[in-house]
């Protein structure tokens, strides 16, 4: 049995809205409860695990109340960053699952088939990750201010689920906290573990701006 880790920490500053970003509606109900079902109708076995800042927990209780939302999750607390959100939805993480996956709570366009191509290379690999080829030209900017062309077939914008192995996730998340963590795959990275790319959907973005809710 597997287990996901839904992290929605967001504040909404971006969005200019009032409200948290994961709390804004699509198709009449909030973004966060999209992504949970993503996830539960893929495997209706798999624990899932909901990580909130504390001071939104008791909102996303009554938002639940209100759509009459049943699907069967655990809730953790967020910490100072991502890093220690992780960490503390891995606390609640049962120790019978084989494969544990780290998704944005913003993100509820993910497919079934990322979703079961990450599980199943991770399962394989130990850690797989969704990605999606570049189209943008891209240019690195140098220190003086001066800048050139990359070639974008040298590079991959990355997605989520991400998903490894509980062993060696739990290993990588006993490590000290670096600002160098910029996601899951980077944590486990630095344990000297390869990173499996799977192809991920293009429509799998995350929801950051009023004009992603457009799409």
């Amino acid at each position: 049995m597997n287990a996901v880790i839904i992290v929605a920490g967001g504040k909404g500053l971006r969005m200019g809205a009032d409200i948290p970003k994961q709390f804004l509606p699509i198709d009449g109900k909030p973004i966060l409860m999209h992504t949970i079902e993503r996830f539960h109708t893929y495997d209706p076995t798999m624990q899932i695990v909901v990580v909130l800042p504390a001071a939104q927990i008791d909102y996303w209780r009554t938002l639940c109340r209100q759509h009459a939302f049943t699907t069967p999750y655990d809730i953790a607390g967020g910490g100072e960053t991502r890093f220690h959100s992780v960490g503390n939805g891995l606390q609640l993480v049962t120790p019978d699952r084989r494969l544990i996956g780290v998704h944005d709570g913003v993100r509820p366009h993910v497919s079934a088939d990322v979703i079961a191509r990450c599980y199943q290379t991770a399962a394989h690999s130990g850690a797989a990750i969704p990605v999606v080829d570049v189209f943008e030209t891209l240019r690195h900017v140098h220190p003086d201010g001066s800048s050139t062309t990359v070639p974008r077939s040298d590079y991959r914008l990355v997605q989520t689920p991400q998903v490894f192995d509980a062993q060696l996730l739990r290993r990588a998340y006993g490590q000290p906290f670096s600002p160098h963590f910029t996601d899951d795959a980077s944590v486990v990275e630095a344990l000297g573990h390869t990173i499996t790319l799977v192809e991920g959907n293009r429509e799998n973005i995350k929801i950051t701006t009023p004009n992603d809710l457009m799409r």
